[in-house]
């Protein structure tokens, strides 16, 4: 078996996981009485582009011309004897067979048949399920939308909404896609032939898009895949990118949306309010496509051979944000004076042992602690305030730090800062592909994109926006990156043997960071700028938590958002085919293979998350809360620098990664001319997700613990070397 598999790998020369974005012409050259017609010559050619596609028919009077990019061909035979043979406006579509049958008349060469009609749209050649869907259509029809549900988080037009046309779907964009009842996002994306899903996130595709005005069409397989269409669960999105033409054609184009388009509010006009007011709303998604011939004046003309096709398309969206209403401690709470956490009617939590009335919001001083009947004691701060040089050096930096209260109620305890702030979304897809001939039989194709996304503040996807200032906002940003490359060529190696190969590359750079409030990823040196020692790294501010009171007596929102990850996917692949074309059957043979990587960064609360807590300053010996409530405030554990408890995590850079390979042979046999059957024998091999330096844990039950006196249970390691152990730990 494993010489056999070898034999098939050194014949495909290469493999690639990724499958036919092509399609294909067949059928059965006949005379008059209906006999078939032998070795006739057979050409296909695409007008706009003036490529050319040969083959003969065989013996049985089969012709088949596969690889055919999808557009519009015109085919011609001539025999000696018949009239020519001349057939017109066929459209080839994404992994579509289109059969052709050709009836020749007698007459003599120079008299031609011309046929115009369009070929039939029944499918007999294959039993495959397939969805085509072309731009045209993606236009025509209301599932374009930008910002909202219709587009996804991304904000830009998703082209996968096109998925919205097939029966037995269930859909959301960029979140979920289930077809006929096969597990959620089981799909398989492809663009120019080779895998684009996107693996790492595979709910959500618009990370890793393309330009809908840069595809031609898009095939869309349910069922009934042929055998060189594996590794697929539910449905396989076929997306075939546009080429340029002999002929120059651009367009521009640009998706808006503003307030004034929009129905206004009539019951909030009036004096205070005048006219009918609208909120604002400003999204915008435009581009432009250009695309023909390449020609350096003087130099090269690269009609019939030389082509290429840019786009660009970029959605921005600017929201102003007016209603986010955050709490911040405050001039009093700052300056240490607490009195008025104790709020009136406070709840009574009950008496001291020394017999002294504890009320919710009282503050005690943890210097004061002394035994008491066998239970540790507290004194309240005098007034229930904090003198200012009992503040810890590091709360009073930060402290400093916070706003003032702003709004229309800045001298509350609670919801006392309001800031009108803008968020911004900037979705951009540039693009662009390159066809060369290549001689007389070969053919060359080159396509990139970069789908690249920039949410920086206001982040609607992980909701931490809250209009604090830098560097103590929780703002969570994201920057993702995705980059595409693919390269195709097909060779006629014979008129009946057509080869192909490809390679491709793709990644995904997703980066959530801190953020400052001008979209600028933080730099910020707690240990220069704060005196905050212990950290692994200094590079973002810290996380703090827990100053806010349970109570409604204010204090402060959780401030800071040391979050540092970078999920990378990068994806090498390659692949080879050979069609054969032989009497009734249309063999082809082929092999696949994608390797898969996710070295990740993961850096966030590298410097610690700290929490202060009540209890730091309530009474030591009240260990279960009264009523739902303790003495002690967080704000004011703060103002002494007494943390509660700490969480900090060591920078992390794993290699996790795994490598698929499919060798597949299948046949097309056309046994009469009115039975086709189609079948064929695949063969996938995939590894399971490792750790590259065999680094990552897994917890075996059978592995004895030493830690633990040799009881079963432990984490192990995969093998040893640099980095890793055979080992066991606790």
């Amino acid at each position: 078996m494993r010489r056999v598999l070898a034999t098939i790998v050194l014949l495909s020369s290469c493999i690639l996981f990724g499958q036919s974005d092509r399609g294909t012409i067949t059928g059965t050259i006949t005379d008059p009485a209906g006999a078939v017609v032998a070795s006739a010559p057979v050409q296909v050619r695409n007008p706009a582009t003036g490529a050319v596609f040969e083959t003969v028919s065989s013996t049985t009077g089969n012709y088949t011309i596969a690889q055919l990019p999808p557009g519009a061909y015109e085919l011609t035979t001539t025999v000696t004897g018949f009239k020519k043979y001349v057939r017109q406006a066929l459209q080839v579509q994404v992994a579509q067979t289109l059969r052709v049958d050709v009836t020749l008349e007698v007459g003599a060469a120079t008299e031609s048949v011309t046929v115009s009609e369009q070929a039939p749209l029944l499918n007999t050649e294959s039993g495959g399920l397939s969805h085509n869907v072309d731009v045209n259509k993606m236009d025509d029809l209301p599932v374009l939308g930008i910002g909202g549900t219709l587009s996804g988080s991304a904000g830009i037009r998703n082209p996968y909404n096109m998925v919205q046309v097939i029966p037995g779907v269930n859909y959301i964009p960029n979140s979920l896609v289930r077809i006929n009842g096969t597990p959620a996002n089981s799909q398989s994306f492809r663009i120019e032939g080779q895998d684009a899903s996107n693996t790492g996130t595979p709910g959500v595709a618009q990370q890793t898009q393309p330009s809908v005005d840069a595809i031609q069409e898009t095939a869309i397989q349910t069922s009934n895949f042929a055998a060189e269409y594996g590794q697929v669960g539910g449905g396989l999105f076929n997306v075939t990118m546009r080429s340029g033409t002999n002929a120059y054609h651009g367009s521009t184009y640009d998706y808006f949306v503003n307030e004034i388009f929009n129905a206004g509010n009539p019951f909030l006009t009036g004096q205070a309010v005048p006219d009918n007011p609208r909120q604002r709303a400003r999204r915008n998604d435009y581009g432009f496509t250009f695309g023909g011939p390449v020609r350096i004046p003087k130099l090269y003309n690269g009609k019939d051979k030389t082509f290429f096709f840019f786009n660009f398309e970029q959605f921005r969206e600017t929201t102003n944000v007016n209603n986010q209403f955050q709490t911040v401690p405050s001039a009093a709470y700052k300056a240490g004076d607490l009195s008025a956490a104790i709020l009136a009617g406070a709840r009574v939590i009950g008496n001291d042992p020394l017999g002294r009335q504890m009320l919710e919001g009282m503050v005690y001083d943890p210097t004061t602690a002394r035994a008491v009947n066998g239970l540790q004691v507290r004194d309240q701060f005098p007034g229930n305030r904090i003198p200012a040089s009992r503040f810890d050096p590091v709360s009073a930096k930060i402290q400093a730090l916070f706003p003032a209260g702003s709004g229309p109620t800045p001298n509350a305890l609670t919801n006392n800062y309001l800031q009108v702030y803008a968020t911004h979304r900037i979705t951009e897809v540039p693009s662009v592909k390159i066809d060369q001939t290549v001689g007389s039989k070969g053919r060359l194709s080159f396509f990139w994109q970069r789908t690249k996304t920039s949410n920086p503040d206001g982040n609607t996807i992980f909701g931490r926006s809250d209009g604090l200032p830098d560097p103590i906002t929780q703002v969570l940003g994201t920057f993702q990156t995705a980059p595409l490359y693919r390269l195709n060529y097909d060779y006629s190696l014979t008129p009946t043997i057509l080869l192909h190969f490809g390679g491709g590359y793709r990644s995904n750079y997703f980066f959530v960071p801190s953020v400052t409030r001008t979209g600028e990823v933080t730099n910020y040196d707690a240990l220069t700028q704060l005196g905050l020692k212990g950290g692994l790294e200094y590079r973002f501010f810290p996380t703090i938590t827990g100053l806010l009171s349970s109570s409604g007596a204010g204090g402060m929102v959780v401030v800071g958002s040391e979050a540092n990850t970078n999920q990378i996917t990068q994806s090498p692949s390659f692949n080879t085919s050979m069609s054969w074309v032989h009497g009734s059957h249309t063999f082809k043979f082929g092999g696949e293979f994608r390797t898969e990587g996710y070295p990740p960064i993961v850096g966030g609360n590298t410097l610690g998350v700290y929490n202060f807590a009540a209890n730091e300053t309530g009474q030591p010996f009240q260990n279960v809360a009264v009523a739902g409530s303790n003495v002690g405030f967080g704000y004011a554990s703060f103002l002494l620098g007494l943390v509660d408890n700490i969480s900090i995590n060591r920078p992390t850079h794993p290699r996790m990664g795994k490598k698929q390979l499919g060798l597949y042979a299948q046949d097309t046999w056309k046994i009469t001319r009115k039975i086709t059957l189609d079948y064929g024998l695949r063969y996938d091999y995939s590894t399971y997700l490792q750790e590259q330096h065999g680094r990552a844990p897994v917890f075996s039950v059978s592995t004895a613990n030493p830690a633990v006196g040799g009881i079963l249970g432990a984490a192990v390691y995969d093998g040893d070397g640099p980095g890793r152990c055979a080992c066991t730990v606790s």
